[in-house]
């Protein structure tokens, strides 16, 4: 018994050495040439003129990682105060403060106070994304709420992802949640905020899940917590007929620095949608960098 125990050890620590090995290898900066890195700035800067409101805020976000925070905020200062959608100007302030002004965060704690406003979710969606929560009593009272799952669950990622447990628990639950959205929602926060703990649940979720759009949701949150089945799944929606999806998948490429796609990430730079190219240029300099 003893020798099968010994065998069961050695066996668990060599897996969790090739786990660390192939973790160490995918965070190594993927090189990208001059001109590749060019074409996708030219993606990136196209998009930030666009029309299409959310691809051209991806754009912003792509551009600020990509080192180029002040032409962002030169492109968006001026749009702001002309916005009368608070959706709206949740993104923009959101890029803003992205991109390194971050006296537009007031705006998203004004718009989630405002129980009146249609931008709520998108304020704690945003405070999520930029990792602010003012003094968090308006994320907690959000949280508190049962009006709306969606602001609910956005309001718990900004506290999680600050620190609260509490709101990493309430995560947790509603990944076990019967409400389609709420799982999508739940799994999208996990990916950046939980931890192997998370891996089976999600693995349970996503063997049940038939939507596409859900099993994609499923996909990024495992395959950025080093599940290999996520990253087979995530390669699966690279190639979706939803562009939402590819989009979607195309981003957690780089978050998951699942690097056996940056191929594939160049093929999606002539993608028929505005938003997939604007992600998968996105990876592509993300994945460039450690």
């Amino acid at each position: 018994m003893n020798g099968k125990i010994l065998v069961l050890a050695l066996a668990m620590c060599m897996a969790a050495v090739i786990v660390q090995a192939d973790q160490a290898q995918r965070s190594k900066p993927q090189p990208i040439s001059a001109e590749l890195r060019e074409r996708c700035l030219k993606i990136l800067e196209k998009g930030l003129q666009s029309d299409e409101f959310w691809p051209s805020m991806h754009a912003a976000e792509a551009l600020t990682l990509a080192g180029h925070g002040k032409d962002v905020i030169v492109q968006l200062k001026d749009r702001l105060p002309k916005e009368t959608d608070d959706q709206k100007r949740c993104g923009l302030a959101r890029e803003l403060s992205r991109a390194g002004d971050r006296q537009y965060v007031r705006v998203l704690l004004q718009i989630l106070e405002d129980e009146k406003s249609m931008g709520r979710v998108h304020a704690a969606e945003s405070l999520y994304k930029i990792a602010e929560k003012g003094d968090g009593k308006s994320l907690a009272a959000a949280v508190r709420q049962s009006e709306s799952i969606r602001l609910k669950i956005m309001a718990a990622g900004a506290l999680a992802k600050a620190g609260d447990t509490a709101a990493l628990a309430v995560l947790r639950k509603t990944l076990l949640s019967e409400d389609v959205e709420a799982r999508n929602l739940a799994a999208w926060i996990l990916s950046r905020l939980g931890d192997s703990s998370d891996v089976q649940p999600l693995l349970t979720t996503l063997s049940k899940e038939t939507n596409g759009m859900a099993r994609a949701f499923c996909a990024v949150a495992l395959a950025c917590l080093g599940n290999e089945d996520g990253r087979a799944e995530l390669g699966v929606q690279l190639s979706s007929d939803d562009p939402v999806a590819r989009a979607m998948a195309a981003e957690f490429v780089a978050h998951s620095r699942s690097v056996e796609f940056r191929d594939k990430l160049i093929s999606m730079l002539d993608d028929p949608a505005l938003d997939v190219r604007i992600r998968s240029a996105q990876s592509l300099i993300a994945l460039s960098m450690p």
